[in-house]
């Protein structure tokens, strides 16, 4: 059985640096989601170039692999980086990738007409974007996002192989030492469902707010979504605005 001492000095301090990775991961993710998925859409074809590139080697690459080379082949670059924060920068600059392709996407997704309403009010650029554009992908991008998040969660569990002491290094030092393999990995399996289930219900809660910023109808939580004419009675409405301004 599972000592109290084991508990407090390994198994919680464990549950906590998981918490940590997934935090500091995710907005490293978020950062590189939004500059690459932002100059994607760039005018200029070079600032395209970067970011496609970025997007295609960094989505095909394996997260556990980049780990490695980032903890044992960048030392030899004269670089050398703590495990903890060599197993945040795989993850976020591997999940950033993902995200990148969920933010273009939302943006592109926003009607030509809503552009074009900005356009005609003579905003710059980065007033389309803040004013018009974002607001409307933001409710877009939140489903995508908390897949995303969950899937990094779970991805957490790749550091312990690079000797983080995470919840499941310390679950499998536990089994080292009792040769209890059933009950340590079913806990951990709870575990990684309750925190996945913390971060679902924080991250529906956001989207409500965000549809609800954008005249949509929060989803109830019995399930059923907003009304299907919710967001097209906006987007119609803004179009209208838009044609009178023209």
């Amino acid at each position: 059985m599972m000592s109290s001492e084991f508990f407090t000095t390994w198994f919680l301090p464990g549950v906590w640096i998981t918490v940590q990775v997934t935090l500091y991961a995710a907005v490293l993710g978020a950062a590189v989601s939004f500059v690459i998925g932002l100059a994607r859409g760039s005018r200029l074809w070079i600032v395209r170039f970067v970011a496609g590139a970025y997007f295609e080697v960094f989505r095909g690459m394996s997260a556990l692999v980049l780990m490695f080379w980032m903890f044992f082949a960048l030392p030899l670059f004269g670089w050398q980086l703590e495990p903890l924060w060599a197993g945040v920068s795989a993850l976020g600059l591997t999940y950033g990738a993902y995200g990148s392709e969920v933010v273009r996407g939302s943006l592109a997704a926003v009607p030509t007409a809503q552009k074009e309403a900005g356009v005609a009010l003579n905003f710059t650029r980065w007033q389309r974007l803040r004013l018009i554009e974002l607001p409307q992908a933001w409710p877009e991008m939140m489903p995508p996002f908390n897949n995303l998040l969950i899937e990094l969660l779970k991805g957490t569990a790749l550091v312990s192989v690079i000797t983080v002491a995470d919840m499941t290094f310390a679950g499998n030092l536990f089994r080292l030492g009792t040769n209890e393999t059933t009950p340590i990995y079913t806990l951990l399996l709870v575990l990684y469902f309750v925190l996945a289930f913390v971060i679902t219900r924080g991250m529906r809660m956001l989207e409500r707010r965000a549809k609800a910023g954008v005249g949509e109808r929060p989803e109830k939580s019995g399930g059923a979504g907003a009304k299907p004419g919710a967001r097209a009675t906006s987007l119609r409405a803004g179009s209208q605005s838009a044609g009178g301004v023209r």
